[in-house]
């Protein structure tokens, strides 16, 4: 809601799957609509097309974006870069990412760079060298918390 009581953009757009449930698509191109539990039953979705897609939580950090809310856009643009990130690597990253488990800000760097070589992963690439810079400043890498 704006100041003056009236919805604003991102109220009327977000979240999509609400009030723009035609624009939402599964991993495998079907509509929201499809994700019904007789459609799982008879195979015709299955269960990987229940999860969120990247190109869903694109959209929404362009309606952000376009609502005056860039952080809420720079963290659905992150959340569509994990998406595409396999699970193994996530928990890597996380196990890192966690207080006096990297020994250098060097490892977290290189950590950065692979995801933006591998996978093209710019925004999740940013915020990691940005938390080994703050780490490196308080002195995290030298004791466990």
């Amino acid at each position: 809601m704006t100041d003056e009581g009236q919805p604003d953009k991102l109220d009327t757009l977000y979240p999509v799957g609400e009030k723009q449930p035609e624009r939402v698509r599964t991993r495998h191109g079907r509509l929201l609509g499809d994700l019904t539990l007789d459609n799982l039953l008879a195979e015709h979705v299955t269960a990987s097309d229940f999860g969120i897609t990247a190109e869903g939580l694109r959209l929404q950090a362009a309606i952000a974006e376009q609502a005056g809310r860039p952080n809420l856009a720079q963290n659905l643009r992150r959340g569509a870069e994990l998406v595409e990130i396999p699970d193994d690597v996530l928990l890597e990253i996380y196990e890192r990412l966690r207080p006096g488990r990297a020994h250098s800000a060097g490892a977290l760097w290189a950590m950065a760079d692979r995801l933006r070589r591998t996978y093209g992963a710019e925004e999740t690439a940013r915020l990691i060298e940005e938390a080994a810079a703050v780490y490196e400043r308080r002195g995290i890498f030298d004791r466990r918390i």
